[in-house]
């Protein structure tokens, strides 16, 4: 950027001096041939100062509209020069410069062609003739400046298309490092609440059957038994069982994830869709299925996070008002659908991203490829959007490539029917039963 600034700021110095250069040159010339000397400095000084003024308006204001009259203006007051003196013609080789860096090529041409043709006529009516020299070398001339603005207007346009592409490059290399920091959080979370979980279960399945069957245990002895201190006892041992069944689900649910604390991926996902009806007024519904079996916690994780990236999408660009979000069996695999009536996308394979806005589908397609799963994109301009992620089932579940996959028509097309069936206060399913394991281990 810094190389084609300093190219830009040399030839816009090297424009001024021929300007001048040229100017003084012809004035000289103008008046050792005959020119009166008042009128030659006159005409000399009225075009360097309306190219003076065009080119501080032109730094200032970039407006090329406004440089195109000024051109024009500039070639009448060249014009002017010539009824002074036919040496002025060779100021024309500024203005071809100007013309070709102004205007487009066949305007360009044709206004170079005009002002050649004054340098002809002019010395022709001044002097009476035109030398073959003269003629040659204003035509040369008229080629060469063209030519050159021209290729320097491409330079231009290739310093910049190569500025954009570093940008670009720029901001991928960005991308692809949030991405594997996100990749590297998303791994570590979920081994986290799977080794929480983990050990949540193992205390379940041991410490807490144990206290719980101690504390039955207790309770029938204390009721079969007439000794009256024995009873005492076991009354002990039962309170003290009771407490430490207590301490237990405390422990358990400390360590229990805490967006799925209350065991549940429905109860978690109704959530996030009440508190999107409070914010937005967007109509939610869930349809869960019947027959969804136990998932683990890596699984309801993945598929929580791909809601709650979905529904901030939903939020933030949809400008929808329903959005319906299902969760089934389909042959073993678990699939969750969640599609909006908002205004769409035109191209998801080739859409564009906005830096401020984030990287949420890139992050669901990389988290679903960790666990072996798909995630699909359909949307149409005016149709809504919907994305429907797919995980293999437990004994399937595992890392694996693949993931990202889009398309035009489906979903959405069978899917908006059903968003208009009922809202956060109808959202539908079977709940899952949330067991104690203290009370009923």
């Amino acid at each position: 950027m810094g190389a084609r600034r300093w190219t830009e700021r040399t030839m816009e110095i090297g424009q001024h001096a021929i300007a001048v250069v040229l100017t003084v040159i012809a004035c000289i010339r103008a008046v050792t041939n005959g020119a009166p000397l008042i009128a030659a400095i006159a005409v000399s000084v009225v075009f360097l100062s309306w190219y003076t003024l065009g080119a501080v308006r032109a730094a200032r204001t970039g407006a090329l509209v406004l440089a195109k009259w000024w051109l024009i203006v500039l070639a009448a007051a060249w014009l002017c020069t010539l009824l002074v003196s036919a040496e002025f013609i060779w100021v024309a080789f500024l203005l071809w410069l100007l013309a070709g860096h102004l205007f487009s090529l066949r305007i360009a041409i044709v206004f170079t062609a005009l002002t050649y043709i004054a340098t002809v006529v002019a010395p022709l009516a001044l002097y009476g003739q035109v030398l073959a020299p003269s003629i040659i070398g204003s035509l040369i001339g008229a080629v060469f400046a063209l030519g050159l603005s021209r290729g320097y207007i491409e330079l231009l346009r290739e310093g910049r298309r190569r500025e954009e592409l570093l940008r670009s490059l720029e901001l991928a290399h960005q991308n692809l490092l949030d991405l594997q920091d996100e990749l590297a959080l998303t791994q570590r979370h979920a081994g986290e609440i799977q080794e929480r979980t983990r050990v949540s279960r193992d205390i379940h399945d041991t410490i807490a059957q144990s206290i719980s069957s101690i504390r039955l245990i207790a309770h029938a002895e204390a009721e079969r038994t007439t000794d009256d201190h024995a009873a005492q006892v076991l009354g002990q041992v039962e309170d003290l069982a009771a407490q430490g069944s207590r301490d237990v689900r405390r422990i358990i649910a400390a360590l229990a994830p805490a967006e799925l604390e209350d065991g549940a991926l429905s109860a978690a996902i109704r959530r996030l869709l009440t508190r999107l009806e409070e914010d937005t007024s967007i109509v939610g519904r869930l349809d869960l299925d019947d027959a969804l079996p136990t998932l683990s916690a890596e699984v309801e994780v993945a598929l929580l996070r791909t809601a709650q990236s979905a529904l901030a999408n939903v939020r933030q660009h949809s400008r929808a008002s329903r959005v319906m979000i299902s969760l089934m069996d389909v042959d073993g695999a678990i699939r969750m659908d969640i599609v909006d009536d908002g205004v769409g996308m035109d191209d998801p394979e080739n859409r564009r991203r906005n830096p401020e806005s984030g990287f949420g589908l890139d992050f669901i397609g990389s988290r679903m490829s960790e666990l072996g799963g798909e995630l699909v994109i359909e949307s149409t301009p005016g149709s809504g959007f919907a994305i429907s992620a797919t995980l293999p089932g437990q004994s399937q579940l595992r890392t694996r490539g693949g993931g990202l996959g889009t398309s035009a028509q489906g979903t959405v097309a069978d899917s908006a029917g059903r968003l208009g069936e009922g809202g956060i206060g109808t959202v539908g399913g079977s709940e899952h039963s949330d067991t104690d394991p203290g009370e009923s281990p």
